[in-house]
């Protein structure tokens, strides 16, 4: 298993991807960095290379796994559709996390997927699976896989589960899409555990992980009912990557119990 930290989570600098907390993460003994693609799509070429790329060179960790993969500002269900817009995007932003090396981009974006206000659900839905579709072939020449995130419904209004996660993949039917599992957001939702032992061999390929009590870094095995969800991931067999998504302000002490806790889940 590896493990890593989404810095955007925790960001203070102006650029929000939260490159800053690089060297704390490094020395925390994570094997890798999860950064906002959305974030990184913003800076300029030569901004990009010397804040990101020259970062992750200094303190020798690969950002594997990409965030936010669409911004708000793009519209992806609804009336307002910009097919050309959201494809152009989505090739440059690929082509970015490729030279990153990166092998996962997640795609939640909430805002950007969110169906709007008197718009059907279905249609949106279809919008989402249709570009799916389209998304997928391009990932594949670059060697990425697109992971689906599950949101709750406060964030976003399509795809609020693991089971209907695995339902769109299914219907993309691309073997360069496939699913994230997010313990918050699960929790939140009462999801049982049994939509992912069902499903989580076939579709499960990257793992969010924070206390549902606060979204903050979990710091005992205890403080919620962590056990069962590593039990039935150690069942499906899944030992990819588990990053934790979380807030803290106390980043360097806080990496540094959350990665015991997702180390040593089961004997702790």
């Amino acid at each position: 298993m590896k493990y890593g930290c989404c810095l955007n989570m925790i960001a203070s600098n102006p650029d929000k991807t939260g490159i800053e907390h690089l060297k704390a993460l490094a020395a925390s003994g994570y094997d890798y960095v999860e950064l906002p693609l959305a974030e990184m799509m913003d800076l300029p070429e030569a901004q990009f290379n010397t804040l990101i790329m020259n970062e992750l060179e200094q303190y020798n960790i690969q950002c594997e796994v990409c965030n936010n993969f669409f911004p708000g500002t793009i519209r992806l269900t609804g009336k307002d559709v910009d097919q050309l817009q959201i494809m152009d995007y989505v090739n440059r932003a690929l082509e970015r996390a490729k030279s990153l090396g990166v092998q996962y981009v997640v795609f939640g974006s909430g805002k950007a997927k969110n169906v709007p206000d008197g718009y059907p659900l279905e249609k949106g839905y279809q919008q989402v699976v249709e570009l799916l579709g389209q998304i997928g072939p391009v990932a594949k020449t670059k060697g990425i896989t697109i992971v689906i995130e599950p949101l709750q419904k406060a964030e976003c209004n399509l795809i609020n589960t693991f089971e209907e996660g695995c339902r769109l993949a299914s219907d993309v039917d691309h073997e360069s899409i496939k699913v994230l599992v997010d313990f918050y957001h699960m929790t939140i939702e009462k999801e049982p555990l049994l939509h992912l032992e069902q499903n989580g061999k076939e579709y499960l390929r990257h793992v969010h992980f924070a206390n549902p009590n606060g979204r903050v870094y979990p710091k005992d095995i205890q403080e919620a009912d962590y056990i069962p969800f590593f039990q039935v991931l150690e069942k499906i067999g899944y030992h990819q990557r588990i990053s934790c998504e979380a807030y803290t302000d106390t980043f360097g002490t806080s990496s540094a119990a959350a990665l015991n806790v997702l180390k040593n889940p089961l004997n702790n």
